[in-house]
């Protein structure tokens, strides 16, 4: 009697646009500490690029299998007329928008309109979610002369910037103010209206002839993907551990270790709970993308001036056929396997 041939494994390349930190991070790590990605016959590797402008054509040329864009400059580029490469968006990994307003906690700034002839931070002025940005202060009445959008780095150059005056608010997302907070600096956060801030905020692609000659792979990603976050979400202390020994550059040196340990555990929580769950606490479907929404923001975006058209096929860049398939596992053994592994 012959043993059934082991079936090969499945080499998938993702490309991302920033590298991954110890806020997402862990969910690539914790995928293979807990052989997660192995039980779906993947072996996953990450390469990161300069932004979603670097990462998309390597996915539509079949160079990288799946690729981790924002989602606002491949929608605009289809506005313009420019959306010719192949590639199409399979699962919602940010499902709410995660760029965001933050002022000092004593700062007299409360409301959007209260940003006027006020300096705003970002990192570059490159960042493909400023035209976004504009668009969310429009809606509030004003007019791209009435503030300052300011160049100010990322991390802790912007942070320095605001603590020190040099700007009136920063315009990141929500996992970059939460280190902010963490380190000891009190916040006031805005948060963008509907629909812009129910917008998904970057997602899984892949190439279009991929997707649909092999939807299984993908199937087989996304699944795994969503059973590493409920993993993280188990069992914190591994999540955050597991992406040190991967990156132990990463690691704090200063400071107290237990300290860093609780506050590295509280940024992946925080940013679990934002992608895992609604506003009132609810689950989400994983991977799932709201089409209407998505719709809304694209003829705001258009109405806005930010967008050269809202003629964007959102059917035909967006799809949800792979969702049914990305929670088919058992959620409590993975759970149980994430809180007995150390």
């Amino acid at each position: 009697m012959h043993a059934a041939p082991a079936l090969a494994v499945d080499s998938v390349t993702v490309a991302l646009a920033i590298p991954p930190t110890v806020t997402d991070g862990g969910i690539w790590t914790i995928g293979n500490e807990l052989g997660i990605w192995k039980k779906e016959n993947l072996e996953v590797k990450t390469l990161t690029f300069e932004g979603a402008g670097a990462l998309v054509p390597q996915v539509a040329a079949g160079h990288a299998t799946i690729g981790l864009p924002v989602v606002d400059p491949i929608l605009a580029a289809y506005a313009a007329g420019r959306g010719d490469l192949p590639v199409r968006y399979f699962y919602n990994a940010t499902p709410t928008y995660t760029m965001e307003f933050a002022v000092p906690s004593n700062s007299p700034i409360r409301t959007l309109a209260d940003l006027k002839n006020r300096k705003i931070g970002v990192g570059a002025l490159t960042w493909g979610t400023i035209p976004s940005t504009r668009a969310v202060l429009k809606e509030a009445s004003l007019a791209k002369g009435d503030y300052a959008i300011v160049p100010v780095g990322v991390l802790g150059s912007g942070f320095h910037a605001l603590n020190t005056g040099q700007i009136d608010a920063l315009n990141y997302n929500s996992s970059w103010h939460d280190m902010l907070e963490l380190s000891g600096t009190p916040l006031r956060r805005i948060e963008y209206p509907a629909p812009f801030g129910q917008m998904a905020g970057n997602g899984f692609i892949a190439n279009t002839q991929a997707l649909q000659s092999n939807p299984d792979l993908f199937a087989r990603f996304g699944r795994a993907y969503t059973e590493a976050q409920v993993a993280c979400s188990a069992n914190l202390q591994l999540c955050v551990e597991s992406f040190w020994r991967q990156h132990p550059e990463a690691r704090p040196t200063n400071g107290d270790a237990a300290g860093n340990l609780k506050n590295a555990e509280e940024l992946v929580r925080r940013r679990l709970a934002r992608v895992t769950l609604t506003a009132d606490g609810k689950p989400r479907t994983p991977g799932e993308f709201d089409l209407a929404i998505i719709r809304q923001y694209v003829s705001r975006m258009a109405n806005d001036g930010e967008f050269a058209s809202a003629n964007v096929p959102i059917d035909t860049l967006f799809t949800n056929q792979l969702v049914p398939q990305f929670n088919r596992f058992d959620a409590d053994a993975i759970r149980n396997a994430a809180r007995a592994a150390h």
